[in-house]
């Protein structure tokens, strides 16, 4: 596995990340392996890609004129009672 072409294409979806709510556990996640990827790590990098090729339009800041908003939130603070976690 190529570390520097693997380094090179989870580049873009942290970029991009900030802006698009949708993606950023999962490139978390892909980013984790930046030293050591392996080529199942490359097949998930690769499926955000395409998954960000199909919704150019999906994130915080659109270019339309209408007024509705879309939120992403995770509002239940500690929901649990036994671990405390939140749970959406």
């Amino acid at each position: 596995m190529d570390k520097e072409m693997y380094q090179g294409i989870v580049g873009s979806p942290i970029y991009l990340s900030h802006t698009r709510p949708d993606i950023a556990f999962f490139v978390s996640l892909v980013s984790q392996f930046m030293h050591q990827p392996k080529e199942t790590h490359l097949q998930a990098t690769l499926r955000i890609v395409r998954y960000l090729k199909k919704t150019p339009r999906r994130g915080v800041f659109k270019r339309n004129n209408s007024a509705s908003l879309e939120v992403y939130t995770d509002a239940n603070y500690a929901g649990s009672v036994v671990d405390k976690r939140s749970i959406t």
